[in-house]
């Protein structure tokens, strides 16, 4: 196989990695025929060894659908908020699984909350768990309203003065985080940016100080050139945005140079929202198939719930010549202070900032990748910012993040060579983890609902081949309660590809869904043209694909 030395920025070819426990123990030419006896050989002829891939930048309290931030949409009449919670604190084993599967080894969440912080302990030396760099709530002068009072799930300390500021880091110690994040957000007191910036400042400095007393890093939100400036000046570790407003200067460069401060750009999270509340989102194959299939439904829901008066001002908010303008202007600064930046040699860091609203966990990593592309980043950099250079936001490059010999084995074998086309990152043979070999397709078994959902998300999206992957191949269409309409799932492209290209307003309403074993019943209210259709649709799994549906009408 070939070895993507992403450090020399190199690729090495015929060689054979030898793992002992979790660790690289030995590389050498493949044609050193001498291996260790009774190991287990996986053959790597023709495909590229990387190192695990990080993301730098999510949120497990969040969980990527369309609910998870009230503050920035609320719709809890339609949904309890304590539900996203719940599922939150119950789905991080899955959230896990789904990084592994696509490749990303090492997570960072920079905002979690106690109880997420005392879980991630239950998964220290899990296989299927990539390794957890994790804080707890956020330190901010501003929180919004209804994260308060939320006992061990609240995401934020609220720290008004320098002494709420340390006795935040104080309070954080017990639940051993591997690092402290402050919230520097600053306008919303009614000053302006370099005022409120400047006000705050002293209360971000003693938290600062405090963390480091404690040996602890400190990560910042700062999207404005003088938060960030103001940030690093005094010693915080880690940004965790892009700046947006204004393009850099060398000044900047130097200082986060000066100081070894590393950017993880976060480029696509803008995006998730406005997409989602303008009903204009672009989901790829890739998502469809590897996404939470019910988060990812959920963000097509403001296209059917009942308060019109509502989504309709998100939707013309999202979609005003204002909000696009302002978007493209924040992208394009974006992507030029990150090509400024990483030619300058700052280190960056690939992060998502997965779990806000359209930026779904593990699936989202691959829109982030191409939008650094975007930049002008060639994949040589992009890789490193993904490997190594996340190893080094916890001074961890000594042990993970390159194919190296006694760095832990960490690795994901790949199909095609990822320097080519960044998009040969998701062309995934097996995920080394903790040592363990791991087929992808093994982490995460579909239920009967997540068929049944991927092939309605796939439907409302008019992706043909992403809807008529969740079926067998000769699966076959019934009008209840037994005639066979037809057979086959070349039948069904023919039928449902004509209905996606010439049907206008398709979209499909889950109202109410019943699960008996393999069986899902879906009632469903269909968009369809001008009309609304009114169908019951009984889904029959067998060996993980959907054999048979039964349509009432």
């Amino acid at each position: 196989m070939t070895i993507i030395d992403v450090e020399k920025q190199k690729l090495i070819s015929n060689q054979t990695v030898i793992i002992t426990d979790d660790l690289i123990s030995n590389i050498h030419k493949s044609n050193n025929k001498i291996l260790p006896k009774n190991a287990t050989i996986i053959d790597g002829t023709g495909k590229y060894l990387i190192p695990g891939l990080i993301d730098t930048h999510i949120h497990f309290f969040q969980n990527g659908g369309l609910y998870t931030r009230p503050d920035a949409i609320d719709l809890r009449k339609f949904k309890d908020y304590n539900q996203e919670i719940a599922y939150a604190n119950t789905d991080m084993e899955t959230k896990l699984k789904r990084y592994v599967e696509n490749g990303i080894t090492t997570v960072i969440d920079v905002g979690a909350n106690y109880h997420l912080l005392k879980q991630r302990n239950n998964f220290t030396d899990k296989p299927f768990s990539p390794s957890i760099f994790i804080t707890g709530p956020l330190l901010t002068t501003y929180e919004p309203k209804v994260y308060e009072d939320l006992g061990e799930n609240e995401p934020f300390i609220l720290t008004k003065t320098i002494e709420d500021g340390i006795n935040g880091v104080q309070k954080q110690l017990k639940y051993k985080p591997d690092f402290i994040k402050i919230w520097y957000i600053v306008g919303v007191d009614g000053l302006s940016i370099e005022e409120s910036a400047h006000k705050n400042l002293p209360i971000i400095k003693a938290i600062i100080n405090e963390a480091h007393k404690n040996n602890l890093k400190v990560a910042v939100h700062a999207t404005q050139r003088i938060t960030a400036q103001l940030a690093v000046e005094n010693g915080a570790d880690f940004l965790v945005h892009s700046i947006d407003d204004e393009i850099l200067k060398d000044d900047f460069v130097k200082l986060l140079k000066k100081n070894k401060t590393i950017l993880s750009p976060t480029l696509i999270v803008h995006n998730g929202y406005v997409n989602t509340f303008g009903q204009k989102l672009n989901i790829s194959n890739y998502e469809l198939l590897k996404a939470d299939s019910h988060q990812l439904g959920s963000l097509l829901d403001l296209k059917h719930l009942s308060d019109t008066t509502l989504v309709k001002n998100y939707k013309n908010y999202a979609n005003s010549q204002k909000s696009i303008e302002n978007l493209k202007k924040t992208d394009s600064i974006s992507l030029v202070n990150l090509k400024i930046l990483s030619d300058a040699g700052v280190l960056i860091a690939t992060g998502t900032d997965a779990g806000n609203i359209g930026t779904l966990h593990a699936s989202s990593y691959l829109k982030e990748l191409k939008a650094m592309r975007k930049s002008g980043m060639s994949n040589w950099k992009i890789i490193q910012a993904s490997t190594l250079n996340g190893a080094k936001v916890f001074d961890k490059e000594n042990e993970f993040g390159t194919v190296t010999i006694g760095k832990k084995a960490n690795l994901v074998l790949l199909d095609a060579n990822p320097i080519e086309d960044i998009e040969n990152v998701t062309k995934i043979n097996t995920v080394i983890n903790k040592g363990v070999f791991i087929k992808p397709n093994t982490l995460i078994k579909d239920s009967p609902t997540d068929l049944a959902q991927r092939q309605l998300n796939a439907y409302n999206f008019r992706n043909i081949d992403a809807f008529l992957e969740p079926y067998a191949d000769d699966v076959e269409i019934y009008s209840y309660p037994d005639k066979l309409l037809y057979r086959g799932k070349e039948t069904m492209r023919k039928h449902y590809s004509k209905m996606f290209d010439k049907i206008p307003n398709l979209h499909c309403e889950l109202k109410e869904r019943i699960v008996q074993g393999n069986i899902v019943i879906d009632k469903e209210r269909v968009q369809f043209g001008n009309k609304i259709i009114e169908a019951v649709a009984i889904y029959h799994i067998e060996n993980n694909k959907i054999k048979r549906v039964y349509f009432i009408q």
